[in-house]
């Protein structure tokens, strides 16, 4: 990791919270320790933590009051950790705000897991441009241009335009972009990827723009200059 994430652990008993503690510096995170609710309010309000991990039996204030507070201040991933298991108990904490929940005893290589799973999803996507000759996507924003023009696409039209853009110059049988573009198990007409590549070629072709969607007769299609 580039940047070392912070990880607030909010929990009053001290033999567990060394142990979160160790196993979370262990995979080269920052851990703060809070041993009741109000303390970990003060915490998460001086320096917003990257992901919380809740204990729900608190003194002050228990979990389910502490993540109300906290998501009605802000989004920061909340990992709850209690005793209880019943499916009451795992609604009541998700119901407050919590994006996971975890029942003790756990193992810490499932800790590990779902800690690396709540970061991955809370992390906003890095920018991805694909190009080819005068097209530009841009796979986070979902925006295709060609030259300075804005070119709209529906979603199948996009996703089609992606394979060929990430396989430039490489030819695609039908079959394969079916397998691709609609999956394995699409019912679709034998003649959708032609249709589709149709449909592309319209939008990318405005203007008189040169053709970049070749036909490779009794195989399929290439992306390449003519």
């Amino acid at each position: 990791m580039n940047e070392r994430t912070r990880i607030l652990v909010v929990d009053d008993d001290p033999k567990i919270a060394a142990a979160l503690r160790r196993t979370l510096a262990y995979e080269g995170h920052e851990v703060e320790v809070a041993v009741d609710g109000r303390q970990a309010l003060v915490a998460a309000r001086e320096r917003a933590p990257d992901l919380i991990l809740l204990d729900v039996m608190l003194p002050e204030l228990d979990g389910i009051e502490v993540c109300r507070r906290l998501r009605e201040g802000g989004d920061v991933p909340i990992l709850m950790l209690t005793a209880r298991d019943t499916v009451s108990d795992r609604v009541l904490g998700l119901d407050s705000g919590a994006d996971d929940y975890l029942v003790k005893p756990f193992a810490h290589e499932e800790l590990v897991a779902r800690v690396r799973t709540l970061l991955r999803r809370s992390r906003p996507r890095r920018a991805e441009l694909l190009r080819f000759g005068d097209v530009v996507m841009d796979i986070g924003a979902h925006e295709v241009r060609r030259a300075d023009d804005a070119v709209q696409l529906t979603a199948v039209e996009f996703k089609l335009l992606e394979h060929f853009l990430r396989n430039p110059r490489l030819v695609l049988s039908r079959q394969q972009i079916l397998d691709v573009v609609w999956g394995f198990d699409a019912e679709t007409a034998s003649n959708v990827v032609d249709v589709y590549v149709g449909y592309l070629r319209q939008k990318l072709e405005i203007g008189g723009a040169p053709r970049l969607l070749q036909t490779v007769r009794g195989v399929g299609y290439v992306l390449r200059e003519d």
